[in-house]
């Protein structure tokens, strides 16, 4: 039964030090992505980027968040893996997602 316990919690710390260096930083691209094309180019060659757990480029936003292992890249190398497809990639703060997104939604209106 101590076994048990110690190993469940042992799971539970490995999970929780996990979860703290998975992060989140989204780009904006020159060119600009606007087609599926541009889609599959980013998301087959930067997969292979080392620490890159998920690539979510977005056409209507125009938009590419990737969600990395900070333990193992950071949002300079990223830059340098989109420079190797020809991609100026450039991070957007925050704050611009948002006012991004409440742009878009005002338009459709």
């Amino acid at each position: 039964m101590k076994k048990l316990i110690l190993l469940t919690f042992a799971l539970f710390l490995a999970v929780l030090t996990q979860a703290q260096s998975i992060k989140e930083v989204v780009f904006t691209t020159e060119p600009d992505i606007h087609c599926e094309s541009c889609v599959n180019k980013i998301k087959n060659n930067l997969r292979f980027e080392k620490g890159v757990k998920a690539i979510n480029p977005d056409l209507q936003t125009k938009l590419v968040t990737i969600q990395y292992d900070s333990e193992k890249t950071n949002p300079e190398n990223l830059i340098k893996a989109f420079a190797k497809i020809k991609y100026k990639a450039i991070v957007v703060e925050p704050d611009y997602k948002d006012k991004k997104d409440k742009e878009d939604k005002k338009d459709k209106q």
